[in-house]
């Protein structure tokens, strides 16, 4: 993740300490001027998020393309790609949300479903165009990212295997790639028991999704799904869930402080876990438990 040349820009929010893993998020605002970007083993994808009314241009293979700065707006640079770039605004900055998706990810999917080899490399180049299934992913990740959740690892390992799909399915070279649905294996009650205690039992551990599509017996990518579909909720959100009821439950019986509280449920911190809970109850941990405390 080299810097471009001669371009200046801000790191204004980084996941770097998050503990992701397949993917890596960025905020960055540039300023006026340009250079060009050496070939990334990463997958890139960048997403306007604001700024003043302008143009951006990129040279790829010999030719320049041009596109508008509208919020929204996506680029992607595939796994091992290189062009120059620059742009031109009324203001000083813009702001961008930079995602990096490693190659595994586009393995997982590819091994799965029989997918042909090298699929990051077979993504084409986009250039300021609007796609808002990937915008809408992008979003997600930023709140996520700005407010860490005790699920947030869950979760970029989710919105990593979302993005791949989404640029294999939109952004192919060689079209699209539609993965087969599977129809053998549905998350019946059986399945979604163990998942249920499963997650009980793991509460205070690092749960990733790839443990709880084992314990169910189905891909990482159709058990997000089938998940979703039977619960109402994805496997991050409910893991989130089960475990901010424990932290009132826990909070109200005063066994323990409030930060190895937070570490038992999950967080990183004691400061996300207050956040965490003040926008599941609309209190804080201290007043909660004055309130309902025994």
């Amino acid at each position: 993740m080299q810097k471009a040349q001669d371009r200046r820009y801000d790191v204004l929010q980084s996941s770097s300490e998050l503990g992701w893993s397949n993917l890596f998020a960025e905020v960055r605002s540039y300023g006026r001027g340009g250079g060009t970007h050496p070939a990334d083993p990463e997958t890139k994808i960048a997403i306007l998020l604001d700024g003043s009314e302008g143009t951006s241009v990129c040279r790829i293979g010999g030719s320049w393309r041009l596109s508008e700065h509208i919020p929204g707006n996506v680029w992607v640079r595939p796994m091992g790609g290189k062009y120059d770039e620059g742009y031109t605004a009324t203001a000083t900055t813009i702001r961008v949300l930079n995602l990096h998706l490693t190659a595994s990810v586009f393995t997982q999917l590819g091994d799965y479903y029989g997918l042909p080899a090298a699929l990051a490399r077979s993504v084409r180049y986009v250039c300021g165009e609007q796609d808002e299934v990937v915008n809408q992913i992008g979003l997600s990740v930023l709140s996520e990212m700005m407010t860490p959740t005790a699920a947030g690892r869950m979760f970029a390992e989710t919105a990593s295997l979302l993005l791949a799909a989404r640029l294999l399915h939109a952004h192919w070279d060689a079209g699209s790639v539609r993965l087969p649905i599977e129809r053998r294996h549905r998350l019946d009650e059986r399945r979604l028991r163990r998942v249920f205690d499963y997650v009980e039992e793991h509460l205070a551990d690092d749960i990733a999704v790839a443990d709880l599509a084992n314990v169910a017996c189905l891909s990482i990518f159709y058990f997000t799904r089938a998940f979703s579909a039977a619960v109402g909720m994805p496997p991050h959100r409910y893991v989130s869930q089960r475990r901010l009821e424990r932290a009132k439950t826990m909070i109200a019986a005063g066994v323990t402080s409030i930060a190895e509280m937070a570490f038992m449920c999950g967080f990183s911190s004691q400061s996300s876990f207050t956040r965490a809970f003040r926008r599941a109850t609309g209190s804080t941990p201290a007043i909660y438990r004055r309130e309902y405390g025994s």
